[in-house]
């Protein structure tokens, strides 16, 4: 990955959710909400304190976190489509592999 965030930044790729509700109606492109469940990429050394000591981050790459619906910045890194957001803006990490389907 040829960007690496600073202090306590992270950088995220949107995982896709299901097009289809649990009830099987298919949701169009146009009515879908952005992902708010992504994979980090890549994580900063941490934030500074005032007395120079870097809090380290408990965030990982390889994590599957969840987020909020506007949190973070879009950018575009070697043409995909990533979000860059501060440790503070995750909600939480996702344990386990296998994700949550949105309820109808």
């Amino acid at each position: 990955m040829p960007f690496k965030p600073l202090h306590d930044r992270v950088l995220v790729k949107r995982l896709e959710q299901d097009e289809k509700t649990a009830g099987g109606i298919i949701i169009p492109d146009t009515a879908q909400e952005k992902p708010v469940e992504g994979k980090v990429l890549a994580v900063g050394p941490g934030l500074r304190a005032k007395d120079g000591k870097i809090t380290p981050p408990d965030i990982k790459p390889g994590d599957r976190v969840l987020f909020g619906q506007h949190g973070g910045t879009e950018i575009t890194v070697d043409g995909e489509e990533l979000v860059i957001m501060r440790e503070s803006d995750i909600l939480g990490v996702l344990e386990g592999t296998a994700s949550r389907k949105r309820a109808a």
